[in-house]
Formats: structure tokens, C-alpha cells, sequence
């Protein structure tokens, strides 16, 4: 096998990657804010089932979450799964254990941020959605930035364990070539680290940019 044609496969396989960050990031960055709202929730039942989910996403492995999300509706429900049932499996079981963590990261700069704005708010007559819209998330979106950063460079590696329910994403792609007769050994690999840094890289950037066009104090 020559190296472009297996620079071509890597490519594309490597949209599969693509396909699972994106998707899992649009789906957990705002069901993260959700899940925090439920945890603040004035139900206890409510509050309680909130902290047991998040303690649950957080306290076991993704790899095992993704086989539960996948084997749950077919094996012990009895629903007749799609077709492309891998795919949104995965995509399903890394949105639910990503919003987990956003929900925490949330609670950190939510709570970060001094009760006088929320004072100063009520005295203007602000109501309570329009105090959260206006003044808390556009600060509590700044002072979140850099861990966000580190969750979302840790979402392009975990993209890896798509394999586990057959998800033929990038690094598994990799390790195929890799065995197969007359592949290029090593060199795959190299390959498949550059891309992840690269990416990684890109995704580095493009929040760096954001913290500093965010970044209105001076």
C-alpha cells in the first residue's frame, strides 16, 4: 500500500471523527445548561436524579456507557434498532456523558460570579430569565472558556473509542492498515498522530480566539 493511498483512507475515516466531535458538541454544550438547571431545580426529586446522572456519566468509564446505550433498547427493551443503530448509539452515549461534565463546568462559573450582579439585576427591575440571558451568561460563557477548551481537546481523542461499538472512525481505520499486508508499518500511525494534533491544534486556536475576543477585562 502506498502512503497516499493510505493518507486517502485515513481522510476518510476521519470524517466519522468529524462527524462524532460535531455532533456530540452541538448536542452536549447546551444540554449541559440544561442539565445544571435541573440540578438547581426547587424539586428535590428533580435535584437528586440530576446529581446521580451526573455522578454516574462521571464515575464510569465512556467505553462502558457507549455499550450500555447500544446493547439497553435492542437486548433488555426489546426495540427494534435502525440500521445505522452504531453510529447514534455512539453519538447518543458521548452527548449524554459530555453534557455531564459541561453541567459541572457551568456550575463553576455560574456560582463564580458575585451575588451583587443578581442584586444590582432585581433593583433594575430584570426578571429572572432576562438577569440569566444578559448579564450572567455572557460572563459565565468567558469565565468557562478555558476549561470548555480542555473538554473539547479531550472529545477529539475520545473520538478514538467510537470503535468500540464497530465505528470505523480515524484510529480504528489506522490499525487496520496497519495489519494488513504491505501496509506502511508505523508510519500509519505517525500519521493518524498528526492528524489528531493538527485538529486538536485548529480546535486550540479557534477558542483561543474566542477567550480573547471575549476578553473585555482589561
Amino acid at each position: 500500500m502506498s502512503v497516499g493511498v493510505m493518507l486517502g483512507q485515513l481522510a476518510y475515516a476521519f470524517i466519522n471523527t468529524l462527524i462524532v466531535f460535531f455532533l456530540t458538541l452541538i448536542g452536549s454544550l447546551p444540554l449541559g445548561l440544561v442539565v445544571y438547571f435541573l440540578k438547581k431545580s426547587r424539586f428535590w426529586i428533580i435535584r437528586k436524579l440530576t446529581e446521580f446522572y451526573i455522578s454516574v456519566m462521571r464515575g464510569t468509564p465512556l467505553m462502558l456507557q457507549l455499550m450500555v446505550v447500544y446493547f439497553v433498547p435492542g437486548l433488555v427493551l426489546g426495540i427494534k434498532t435502525p440500521a445505522n443503530w452504531r453510529m447514534i448509539a455512539t453519538i447518543t452515549a458521548f452527548i449524554i456523558n459530555y453534557a455531564a461534565y459541561f453541567a459541572e463546568i457551568y456550575r463553576g462559573g455560574i456560582e463564580s460570579i458575585p451575588v451583587g450582579q443578581y442584586e444590582a439585576a432585581e433593583v433594575l427591575g430584570y426578571s429572572k430569565p432576562k438577569t440569566f440571558f444578559k448579564i450572567i451568561l455572557p460572563q459565565m460563557i468567558k469565565r468557562v472558556l478555558p476549561p470548555t477548551t480542555n473538554e473539547v481537546i479531550t472529545l477529539v481523542k475520545d473520538t478514538s473509542l467510537s470503535s468500540t461499538l464497530g465505528v470505523v472512525e480515524m484510529f480504528t481505520k489506522a490499525k487496520q492498515i496497519a495489519v494488513s499486508p504491505n501496509s506502511p508499518g508505523m508510519l500509519t500511525f505517525v500519521a493518524a498522530a498528526v492528524f489528531y494534533y493538527v485538529f486538536n491544534y485548529l480546535v486550540a486556536f479557534v477558542m483561543k480566539r474566542l477567550e480573547k475576543a471575549l476578553d473585555y477585562y482589561k
